[in-house]
């Protein structure tokens, strides 16, 4: 219950004096205890008032309410108060002896003070609400100080710094969740590209085999766009059945079809002012394909069964590990919608173009899985590290993910050896594979497979095969000489 008790502060040091006061603070009190039970914690509040009447009113508030409060007669007594102990909300006084309330909020803010900051002033007008809103004030009020207008502020502000914290972190673990790991010349030629790209509006066609990270890519992209406060919509244009993408995608109306008992908003309008990730776009019909085509090219659309167009700002992204060139060459792909996804394109490199990152994620998975798990993060020795890295991994990330989660998950060992690799995928597991003494023979033997491979694909011809595995022909060249392979170019033989 409130020790002071007339619901504006004009008299700070008056008492209840009648039931009826008593019996609305009371229930006002009941009111604010609602919100002390949604409070994760509690944290402290600093008063900052050259009236000493006021800050002990407030405190005495404040601490009825459940709440810590330390009280302030100036600005820089407010900025050494903050060297000591971090508060959650500071209520703070514009007319203040000294450095005034204003210039103590700029320098809070410059200081890097997260507070949420409640501006208080008996001579307060709209251009001074307007500039400490700008300046980062959560709120404005003005004396003579209503308690119950007071109270439900500062129990607004902290409630409000607490989800800002919730979402930041919840924004932090999404990123950790989608981390791009690896610090190749290739990887560190991605991230610089999605920087470039990331900002603008331009729609992007991310190439990559099954497992490299297209949907890592898009994230990212959106993370760094100016659309990442807006969600990110995925679709996998591979997973839904054929008969269902087209509602999917773009919504319908009630009775549009058997079953749709009522309308339901599609992909696309969902990701209106937001980013629209389309995944495995080659997988898409020709009469989809027609419909998505429409959308890039008006920003409209009709929801299945409507014939009302709904319009929507979307920047699409779109993924495929399928050569685009080739489905339009055999009638799979409309050449037109091609044109306009592949704006701006991203080549993935598969695992096996970067093995230099895979201790990077090795550890990284390593890391995630223990804590996943409540294990101790493991400890790979180095022939099984340099098993890990010998490997093709066909299956890219992802193949290397779950067998890393895998060794997490079933291994009792702390530390993990060669022989406790388990087999992955239709290639020699990592373990099998290390039958060679070093490193770079081991990297030898899988560029020779390799590079053989490929020539085999191009009938031998070394140009044909350079341009198979996008690299250029000299270096090919360089390449087989060193290995001991031939080939067949334009003017002979390569030995």
């Amino acid at each position: 219950m409130h020790r002071y008790g007339e619901s504006r502060i004009q008299n700070p040091g008056a008492r209840i004096q009648n039931d009826k006061a008593e019996n609305h603070f009371n229930r006002f009190s009941l009111i604010s205890g609602f919100w002390i039970l949604h409070l994760s914690m509690p944290e402290a509040i600093l008063i900052v008032d050259d009236e000493r009447g006021i800050r002990d009113t407030l405190r005495a508030v404040l601490e009825d309410e459940g709440l810590m409060a330390d009280a302030v007669a100036s600005g820089e007594e407010c900025l050494k108060a903050f060297e000591r102990r971090t508060y959650g909300c500071v209520l703070l006084d514009v007319w203040l002896p000294g450095i005034d309330g204003m210039e103590t909020l700029e320098q809070l803010r410059a200081a890097g003070v997260d507070a949420a900051v409640v501006m208080i002033s008996g001579h307060g007008n709209i251009e001074t609400a307007v500039r400490a809103t700008k300046l980062g004030a959560f709120d404005f009020i003005e004396k003579p100080l209503s308690i119950e207008k007071t109270v439900l502020t500062v129990r607004n502000a902290l409630r409000q710094r607490e989800l800002e914290r919730v979402n930041a972190q919840l924004v932090a673990d999404l990123n950790e969740e989608y981390a791009m790991v690896g610090e190749s010349v290739a990887m560190r030629a991605l991230r610089k590209q999605i920087a470039v790209v990331a900002p603008t509006d331009g729609r992007i066609l991310i190439y990559g085999e099954s497992g490299t990270g297209k949907e890592l890519v898009a994230r990212a992209i959106h993370s760094q766009s100016r659309r990442a406060s807006a969600p990110f919509i995925e679709v996998n244009s591979a997973a839904i059945p054929e008969e269902l993408i087209e509602s999917d995608l773009f919504g319908h109306v009630k009775g549009a079809f058997t079953g749709a008992t009522g309308s339901k908003k599609g992909k696309f309008e969902l990701a209106d002012a937001a980013t629209l990730f389309l995944d495995e776009i080659a997988d898409m019909s020709a009469k989809v394909q027609a419909k998505v085509l429409r959308v890039l090219e008006e920003q409209r659309f009709e929801p299945v069964g409507s014939a009302t167009s709904v319009r929507v700002d979307v920047r699409v992204l779109a993924a495929t590990n399928k050569r685009l060139d080739v489905e339009i060459e055999l009638g799979n792909f409309r050449a037109d919608l091609f044109y306009r996804l592949n704006v701006i394109p991203f080549e993935l490199p598969p695992l096996r173009e970067r093995l230099e990152d895979v201790p990077l994620l090795v550890e990284h998975f390593n890391q995630k899985f223990s804590i996943a798990n409540g294990k101790k993060p493991k400890r790979f020795e180095a022939e099984a590290m340099d098993a890990l890295q010998s490997y093709s991994w066909p299956g890219n990330v992802r193949e290397l993910r779950n067998t890393i989660e895998r060794v997490v998950i079933m291994n009792s060992k702390v530390k993990v050896s060669v022989a406790d690799l388990p087999p992955v995928g239709g290639e020699e597991p990592p373990a099998a594979s290390f039958r060679f003494p070093s490193f770079k023979e081991a990297t030898d033997a899988y560029h020779r497979e390799f590079i053989q491979r490929k020539l085999a694909e191009a009938e031998g011809n070394v140009s044909r095969a350079a341009e198979l595995m996008g690299v250029d022909r000299s270096h090919l060249y360089r390449r087989m000489r060193a290995l001991g392979i031939q080939g067949r170019t334009e003017r002979g033989t390569v030995s």
